[in-house]
């Protein structure tokens, strides 16, 4: 369709004045475009006119129109952002910026590219949400168009479209959008299983006809006979849902599209619950099939009353029932708050609950672009569970969020101090997935802070980006620290101490290394990304016989490590070190010092870098626990293994896993991973065990 039939479109609901401002946008965009062709041959002008004759299907306003227009002209053309806001207006520029791609910066890579260009696209966002309307319209285009597009490129945008954009359409509630685009998507990745699906759905539909009618026939009588006035329809099968449904269920297509839907629209709340119980009346309902949007509306505002109910022959039938306003919030979403109107004041409650999702968004703590990318794509997806804080708020969370999303999603500070949480007011662990209808609470401690394991099991967004920027904070301190003491041993091995080190020589050496400041130089020897040995030859004083100074640091001056510096220090797995155990530390460039015992065996192959190597003690009074494996050789009878976890508890041994070892039919070796103090610790626990009858041998597991 051209610019006249848009014209035309327009003047059904603008006034004159908007639509010559319109026809002045395209005048201004086709002759920017001049001579620019798109992949399929036609004239490129002839996209943005497309992408506006799907925003004016939506009755978007003049701005919003203008926009679409003009949304590639900043990209693909001369013209300059001012430009357009000289001729349009600032309102127009801004949208049509916030539209544009990233073109003009340099990444490393395509991915960072697509996520930053993403990240601006919600900034933008939160200034006016117009912008992802021009977006999805746009993207809609590209999609309808996709044929031109080689097939390696064509399966790339469809599944962006899918993971991204349709996601985005749901979640603002633009249904009709999010239809087009996942039924597109499916079609251009998954063709052959779009078209076997396509021609089931065209069958049933063929075959389903008279059955269709009498169902509607007796749902309007039924509704006719209480005096009621409403419209029933038909409800058409949406191809990607039946996909999605086949996958999630595991069912055969047959299964699906022998489902029959049906819309009710009436005029009043009041009136949806009347008619649920006049189609429960005539037709039995499916139990535990029944949910209401109306009273707990989804996240995207959608609201509607669904039943199942079982027809004729016993065939499923599923029912919507809503208010007209509710129908069209569903199929417009946003957008119909959005959408011209005159001298008509709009509910400004659902777009503001859409700006504060994508300012969560935006807000999300600081990572990489493909980090933030992740975060959104597990932030898109529908809400499942509905539960209540103690005051009887609403919470919508994902299915399988734990109490530690719940924390999170009600404040970040709530959410990194929480210590434990009450689920219908019993204590439950933190990880307990939530279900619908519960009511949490939780508990908080003014000095806790946030557990790395969260990170294993929460599924929102928020919480997994706020563990993930306080782990990485941790992380920095702790290896400027570590760092610290490390150069401070390094120099103490010279005759030098960091305080008789000038600050500017300091901030010279960083500056050699091309680091900012000392800080940043602690933490990358504390990372074993610098080593603090030829750190401190670049501190010594100018003239200094570097000949006469020592290769490598006594064992004298070795480093004390308490065991709790956490993220920086690491124990390796492969021989287990704890307390008492003789040990070296190895430097592993971004994990900091891995713990080795000195009789570990990887340490034949490590040995070839001395430079990497670091003189380490225990420091005393070391209050934690450490790994350590043990073999053990067993006569093979009923309830042994009960019987030597028993006598490990005895010892106040903590039991971390077991695994069993069939060696024959007489004996049999168990492997236990257990958590120990010390040395001391852990003879005590193999003596108790030595003593036991049906123990054969117990040996420490070493590399």
């Amino acid at each position: 369709m051209g610019v006249t039939q848009l014209l035309n479109k327009l003047e059904t609901y603008l006034p004159p004045t908007q639509v010559d401002r319109i026809r002045d946008a395209y005048e201004f965009g086709a002759e920017a475009h001049e001579g620019q062709k798109r992949r399929s041959g036609e004239p490129y002008i002839a996209h943005p006119v497309a992408v506006a004759h799907i925003l004016a299907d939506l009755r978007l306003d003049a701005p919003t129109i203008i926009a679409a227009i003009l949304h590639d002209v900043i990209e693909d053309t001369q013209t300059a952002k001012d430009e357009i806001a000289e001729r349009f207006g600032a309102d127009v520029a801004e949208l049509v910026d916030g539209v544009s791609k990233l073109d003009h910066i340099q990444f490393r890579n395509r991915a960072e590219a697509h996520a930053e260009s993403f990240r601006k696209m919600l900034l933008a966002m939160v200034r006016d949400i117009r912008v992802i309307m021009v977006k999805l319209a746009d993207r809609t285009h590209n999609m309808r168009t996709l044929g031109s597009m080689p097939p390696a490129k064509r399966r790339t945008i469809a599944r962006e479209t899918l993971e991204i954009y349709a996601p985005i359409a749901n979640r603002l509630g633009i249904h009709s959008i999010k239809s087009e685009l996942e039924d597109l998507g499916l079609k251009a990745l998954y063709p052959s299983r779009h078209r076997v699906i396509e021609k089931a759905l065209k069958r049933a539909r063929g075959n389903q006809k008279q059955f269709v009618g009498k169902i509607e026939h007796n749902l309007r009588a039924a509704l006719q006979k209480a005096g009621i006035h409403g419209r029933v329809e038909g409800r058409e099968k949406h191809l990607y849902s039946v996909y999605q449904k086949m996958r999630r269920k595991r069912v055969p297509l047959s299964a699906i599209v022998d489902v029959f839907g049906f819309r009710i629209v009436v005029d009043s709340i009041d009136t949806c619950y009347r008619v649920l119980g006049l189609v429960h009346g005539l037709y039995r309902p499916m139990p535990g099939r029944f949910k209401d949007y109306i009273a707990i509306p989804r996240i995207n505002g959608y609201q509607s009353l669904h039943t199942t109910l079982f027809g004729p022959n016993s065939m499923p039938i599923e029912v919507q029932i809503r208010t007209e306003d509710m129908h069209h919030i569903a199929e417009s979403g946003i957008a119909a708050h959005w959408q011209y109107k005159t001298g008509e004041e709009t509910d400004h409650a659902y777009r503001d609950r859409a700006s504060e999702w994508l300012q969560q968004l935006v807000e999300m703590p600081g990572g990489s672009s493909e980090e933030f990318m992740e975060s959104v794509k597990l932030d898109l997806f529908p809400d499942k569970v509905y539960v209540f804080t103690p005051r009887g708020e609403i919470r919508r969370l994902p299915r399988n969020a734990t109490a530690v999303d719940f924390a999170y999603s009600v404040h970040t500070d709530i959410g990194n101090h929480c210590v434990a949480a009450k689920v219908d007011r019993r204590l439950v662990p933190l990880r307990t997935p939530l279900r619908n209808g519960q009511t949490v609470e939780i508990i908080t401690a003014k000095g806790a802070t946030p557990n790395p394991g969260w990170a294993n099991y929460v599924v929102t967004a928020k919480a997994r980006a706020a563990i993930r920027h306080y782990l990485k904070s941790l992380k920095h301190s702790e290896a400027v620290e570590l760092g610290k003491r490390m150069l401070t041993q390094a120099l103490a091995d010279l005759s030098l101490t960091l305080k008789k080190i000038p600050e500017e020589r300091l901030q010279a050496a960083a500056a050699e290394l091309n680091l900012k400041s000392p800080v940043d130089l602690y933490e990358k020897i504390g990372l074993g990304e610098r080593l603090a040995a030829l750190v401190a030859r670049r501190l010594l004083p100018p003239g200094t016989d570097t000949g006469k100074l020592p290769q490598l640091p006594s064992k004298a001056g070795a480093l004390a490590i308490a065991g709790t510096e956490g993220m920086v220090v690491n124990y390796a797995r492969c021989c287990f070190p704890i307390p008492n155990d003789p040990i070296m530390a190895y430097l592993s460039s971004g994990r900091g010092m891995v713990i080795h015992r000195e009789a570990c065996g990887n340490l034949h192959s490590y040995r070839k870098q001395p430079e990497k190597w670091l003189s380490v003690t225990w420091a005393p009074d070391v209050d934690r626990l450490f790994n350590v494996e043990l073999r053990i050789d067993v006569n093979n009878r009923m309830g042994v293994l009960a019987a030597i976890a028993a006598n490990i508890a005895m010892t106040e041994t903590n039991i971390e896993h077991v695994g069993v070892d069939e060696r024959d039919g007489q004996a049999t070796t168990l492997v236990f991973d257990l958590q120990v103090r010390d040395r001391k610790h852990l003879a005590r626990t193999i003596k108790h065990l030595r003593k036991m009858p049906e123990v054969l041998r117990v040996t420490r597991v070493l590399a």
